[in-house]
Parts: C-alpha cells; structure tokens; sequence
C-alpha cells in the first residue's frame, strides 16, 4: 500500500471520526439552542406588554403563511394588548423584532429586538433604548414614519439613528408589515375578549415547619 492511498484512508477515517463528533454536539446543542430561544421569545412577550401575567396563543394560516400572535392577559385574565414578531431584512441581515399592540390596534406599547446583525456601533445601536423607547404610545395610524436629523413632529414618528438610516428604516418597515397583518386577520373582539384568570402558585412551604 503506497503513501498516497494511505493518506486518503486515514482521511477519510478523521473525516467520518469529525463527521460523528459534530453529529453528537449538535445534537446535545440544537435542543439547548431552541430552548434558549423560546425562553428569550417568553420574556420579550412581557417587555413588550407590560402588565401581562400570561398569554394564549393565537394561531391562523394566511395562503402559505402561518400568522401567531401572543394576547396577553393581566391578573384578573382582562386582555392589555397582543404581541407578535415583525422579521425583515436590515442593511447586514434579518432584524427580529417582538411587537406590542395595544388593544385598541391604534398605538405600540413596546418593542423588543429579538436578532440583529447590523454594523456594531451604528446599525446595531436598534438595540439601545433610547431607540426603542420612542416606540412606546407610538401611533400606529398612519402607518409609522422615521425622520433624520431633526426631533419627531407627529404622534406616529420616530427619529433614526445618525448614520444607521438602514436599519432604523427597516425597524419601522418590519412593524407596519406585521401591523398590516395581524390587524387584518386577528379581529379586535378577538383580542379584547377576556380570558380565565392566569393560575396562581401557592408559595412553598418551608421544610423547617415555620
């Protein structure tokens, strides 16, 4: 047997050796990675509708489309808003957001940024709150609208960040689409029905018996 042949043996051997290693960690990984991601998705829900306690999930298929939204509900099971991802292109890649509606469908409560990839120091700035806070009680008609340079006028306008027109451009984009759709297709008497009251945890007792 040459070197050559033994040389492609022994790779073909660490490649098939690589090849399970990898399948094992992502497998361990993948179910981590997807329960971090559910977690991360749980507690934008309540960033972005403040005063929940729970949520129930709202699900339709629109064409090839499946539309869920998340209706949040207070204490006493009274709706205060629905929440749903707005996803979408910025300047480097996706930009996912969590949106809150208020019930009335006429103002965002909040905005949470779920993924971004944007330039860091300019574009990834959608994270800060500064920005994100000028989303709270924003008009939602008309449509969103982003200004430059100067302070917003109007009750549905923000202002983009200096040098990251892209991506405060895609943010707005992003929510007037899933606005559009969810108002569409989730009807206000849906929303604003009230629910069962969320179940409430009895404390633990101490094993000490005080």
């Amino acid at each position: 047997m040459n070197n050559i042949v033994k040389m492609f043996l022994n790779l073909v051997v660490i490649g098939a050796l690589s090849g399970v290693i990898l399948s094992g960690v992502f497998g361990v990984a993948d179910p981590m990675i997807k329960a971090n991601k559910e977690k991360e998705l749980k507690e934008a829900i309540f960033v972005v509708l403040p005063g929940a306690k729970d949520f129930k999930v709202l699900e339709k298929t629109v064409g090839q489309e499946k539309l869920i939204v998340y209706k949040g509900i207070d204490e006493n099971g009274a709706p205060v808003g629905v929440a749903f991802k707005a996803d979408g292109g910025g300047f480097q890649g996706n930009i996912g957001l969590m949106v809150g509606l208020d019930t009335s469908y006429l103002k965002l409560k909040a905005v949470e940024v779920l993924e971004q990839l944007e330039t860091p120091g300019l574009g990834d700035r959608i994270r800060e709150e500064a920005f994100k806070d000028q989303f709270k009680g924003l008009e939602v008609k008309p449509k969103v609208e982003y200004i430059k340079y100067r302070k917003p006028e109007k009750p549905n306008q923000i202002q983009a960040i200096t040098g990251a027109t892209i991506s405060s451009e895609a943010v707005v984009k992003n929510i007037n689409r899933a606005v559009e759709k969810v108002v569409a297709n989730f009807p206000a008497e849906e929303i604003t029905r009230a629910e069962a009251a969320p179940e409430k945890v009895a404390p633990k007792e101490s094993g000490n018996g005080k």
